[in-house]
């Protein structure tokens, strides 16, 4: 088949039924179009044909033959350069979609109409058919306004990323697009039971490994079976697909009824996978529910005491409510994937999307039995995480055993369904909540109990979460885990704060509206956090709050309101975190081992680096993302940019002492905080600072009474983080926490069949994350002071800029409305029942 790609002729050996993406990819090597979704739902995989945009994973390759084909790596246009000075990207995974598509459509706007920006629904209406999960949508925005206006005809402009010139024109590599001598391709066999011991495995192929644990049991549909690698990936599936899986059926736990049949023994208890992030909370088991965990309750009995008083007075300062949270899904546009190679020496080579280069390699070590030496992880980019890509998981260990059997590297890479089904979600809640205020409308009193819903994993860690907000009135806490035959949550950006936050900031705003009192002013008197009360200052000030309706006051279909949440989350850090300097050739590389998953940790390595030695762009160099170097985080809890900033500082300095000459090389540390830390030494890498970073969201709604949906108009979001280190970069991501938490306030829900227990929501048509039109326009103020005890002067921006959001989501629902929503997502079937009762 003859085609033209990027004005070159090429002929390329496909069917008539293979995806266009996929000879784009596999037979060109041109990794721009990513084969995200298969549905033609995200637009990662979008190019031009005959100069339209169309999605090249519905385009049969007989589509493409005789036709002029024009993919990211193709483009020279204003738009790239724009989405990289205005940062309309972050992990970059989606964003050669976003250029081919932006570039088609501010071609033809300008065409029409010259240089002017378009609407703002315009642009949305535009890039409907693309998907950013890490929210970048504001960036995108300014981005194709500004080359529609003609801003970026030329080279002008300095990219926001180090890194940005690569994504924008797909030239960034990531570990599916790694392509090995000798490759084979990997799939992993799953089960199609919810509850089952299995008898036999039955595949017709030369080369399977067994994933199953030593009981035999698999304990939720789509838990790993066994993987098996082919040539290619289409055979690799036919295999699979013929794979033949004996069970002997054992009752399922679907629901949480008290008689649910059990889905641990008690010797398998020991082996239950977690879902939390930091230590395990202990408790003990009752049939399928464990805990409930209760020592982060403070004065519990006495809370108990008063709210039981105030229940039986039927005071009417006592809130109350059960509250519940739907489970979302972290699904990064790019899957789980590893490349997995054993070299002639008996070293263990991975490619891998991780969030954590460093925990993975030591994990391996571990797993296979390595000095920590001899194994090599490899992660030069990485489309997204939130908390999902963290150490060894099912791709790294069936891509690894795979390369062993078969001596040949083998790469595995998550279907969209696998990523939708078991790659990791936050779990479901349900929050029985009970709040009481006294004469002078201060906290008196607050009960919470948390049960988590993580499917087979454990670690439910949310009720304790309210220890830290509002001061120290008593409050008796507990957490349960109910365990489910369904897949197992992992942690999630921020994980336990947001269902938290959704069922404390309802019944908060809820105390405020009984007394009459302004949500703000109440928040700021029950609240001792110093750096809030300066963003309480500034939200009770904004134009929208001001002119906020009173609550249940609107008539008509469309009904504006205006709700606050606040928010706070754990300063935490890497305390033996170091980077390395080396002059090579004139230039200085900077290295550790971290990774970079859309955070910016690259350019803030070589802002610290540049600013500290006065050097240009072009003298400093960051090599991150692989082993073999000094210590680095991983990219979760928000503590990288709090942990490598100042190394990176410390580095510099040293540096600048010994001269920056060709051979020199120092390792600088990330200093100790002046005042020490609050734990006594660090627990896996990680250590928790003094304070509380801090968030007041003032979200801005509109509800359709009629039809029942909500529409985000505008978000202020007030983040006190204390220096921020690349201020463009923490505002988008501070974006992007915005967005994914308007998501799980509106759209993000995993569905399972309650019968057989298959995850319903396996594709992006039926799990709905947010799109470039849902997003509404958002303000981020970052509040600096509070933080000059600690070394750099600033702390993480990651999980406090989306852990409140949707309980802001919440308040203004309310307030347009007079109907409090108690269930997330705030469905139009939930709202049209609510607001007509």
């Amino acid at each position: 088949m003859k085609i033209t790609v990027n004005g070159l002729p090429a002929t390329v050996d496909a069917g008539p039924d293979d995806a266009a993406v996929d000879v784009l990819r596999d037979e060109l090597g041109l990794t721009g179009a990513k084969a995200a979704c298969r549905t033609g739902v995200c637009g990662a995989c979008t190019v031009m044909v005959d100069g339209v945009p169309q999605v090249s994973c519905l385009l049969p390759s007989a589509a493409l033959e005789d036709r002029e084909i024009t993919t990211a790596e193709g483009l020279d246009h204003p738009v790239q350069r724009a989405l990289a000075v205005h940062d309309g990207l972050q992990c970059g995974y989606c964003t050669p979609g976003f250029a081919v598509e932006g570039a088609a459509f501010v071609d033809a706007w300008r065409a029409e109409h010259g240089d002017v920006a378009p609407p703002r629904e315009r642009i949305a209406a535009a890039l409907a058919g693309h998907l950013c999960r890490c929210g970048a949508y504001e960036g995108i925005y300014a981005a194709i306004a500004a080359a529609c206006r003609g801003e970026h005809d030329g080279a002008g402009g300095t990219p926001a990323r180090v890194e940005a010139l690569d994504k924008v024109a797909g030239r960034a590599r990531y570990t599916t697009d790694v392509r090995l001598e000798g490759q084979l391709e990997g799939v992993v066999i799953r089960s199609a039971r919810a509850h089952a011991r299995v008898t036999s495995v039955r595949v017709d192929a030369a080369h399977v490994v067994d994933l199953l644990p030593p009981d035999r049991t698999v304990r939720y549909a789509g838990q790993p079976v066994a993987a098996v690698a082919a040539p290619t990936r289409r055979e690799a599936l036919a295999i699979a697909e013929a794979a033949e899986i004996g069970y002997d059926p054992m009752p399922a736990a679907l629901d949480d009824a008290p008689d649910a049949p059990p889905v641990y023994d008690e010797a398998a208890r020991k082996h239950v996978p977690s879902s939390s992030e930091g230590l395990e909370l202990p408790g003990d088991w009752d049939g399928n529910v464990r805990g409930p965990f209760t020592r982060a309750s403070w004065r519990g009995r006495t809370a108990a005491k008063r709210i039981e008083a105030a229940r039986r007075d039927a005071d009417p300062r006592l809130v109350t409510g059960t509250f519940t949270t739907a489970v979302q899904v972290h699904t990064p546009l790019e899957p789980h994937a590893c490349v997995a190679r054993w070299d002639a020496e008996g070293d263990l080579h991975l490619h891998l999307s991780t969030q954590t280069v460093g925990m993975a390699a030591e994990q391996a070590a571990k797993r296979w039995n390595l000095p920590a030496g001899r194994v090599h992880v490899v992660a030069d980019h990485v489309g997204g995480g939130f908390g999902a890509k963290s150490g060894v998981g099912t791709e790294t260990i069936a891509a690894v055993e795979l390369a062993r059997a078969c001596g040949a590297p083998v790469r595995v890479v998550f279907s969209r369904a696998e990523e939708l089904t078991d790659a990791g979600n936050r779990p479901g809640t349900r929050t029985t909540l009970e709040l009481l205020t006294d004469d002078r409308g201060d906290l008196a009193a607050l009960t919470m109990d948390v049960h988590g819903r993580g499917g087979v994993a454990i670690g439910s860690a949310v009720a304790v979460m309210a220890r830290l907000m509002y001061g120290t009135a008593p409050r008796r806490l507990r957490d349960y885990d109910v365990v489910t035959n369904e897949p197992p949550g992992t942690p999630f950006r921020g994980p336990g704060a947001p269902p938290m936050l959704w069922a404390l900031e309802q019944a908060v705003d809820e105390a405020a509206h009984r007394r009459g009192e302004d949500p703000i002013a109440l928040r700021r008197r029950w609240d001792g956090n110093r750096k809030r009360h300066a963003l309480y200052d500034l939200a009770a000030a904004l134009p929208g709050w001001t002119t906020r309706p009173r609550t249940g006051s609107q008539t008509g279909r469309f009904r504006r309101g205006v709700g606050v949440a606040a928010a706070n989350w754990a300063y935490m850090l890497d305390p033996g975190t170091e980077v390395e300097l080396r002059v090579e050739g004139g230039v200085v590389v900077a290295r550790t081992t971290t990774q970079d998953i859309g955070t910016g940790v690259r350019t803030v390595i070589a802002d610290v680096v540049r600013e500290e030695l006065g050097l240009p762009a072009e003298r400093v160099r960051v090599e991150i993302g692989r082993t073999g170097t000094v210590h680095g985080p991983p990219s979760i809890g928000s503590r990288t940019t709090a942990s490598v900033g100042p190394a990176a500082r410390d580095a510099a300095r040293r540096l600048r002492e010994l001269g920056v000459t060709d051979g020199a090389k120092v390792v600088g540390g990330r200093r100790r905080d002046r005042r020490g830390y609050v734990t006594p030494f660090p627990v896996g890498g990680m250590a928790i600072g003094r304070g509380f970073s801090g968030s007041v969201h003032v979200t801005e709604v509109e509800v359709d009474t009629r039809l029942g949906a909500v529409r985000p108009l505008r978000v202020w979001a007030g983040i006190a983080v204390g220096h921020v280190y690349a201020e463009r970069l923490a505002r988008s991501q501070c974006e992007g926490g915005v967005v994914q938490g308007i998501g799980y306030a509106l759209y993000e829900e995993r569905l399972v069949d309650p019968v057989t227990g298959t995850v319903l929501t396996a594709n992006l048509d039926d799990y709905r994350i947010p799109g470039i039109g849902d997003t509404p326009e958002i303000t981020v103020h970052f509040h600096r002071d509070g933080w000059d005890h600690v070394n750099g002067h600033g702390v993480g921006v990651g999980e406090i800029s989306t852990v409140g959001v949707a309980a802001s989501v919440g308040n203004a629902v309310h307030n347009a409305t007079g109907w409090r929503p108690h269930d997330l997502p705030i469905r139009p079937d939930r709202l049209l029942e609510g607001i007509s009762r």
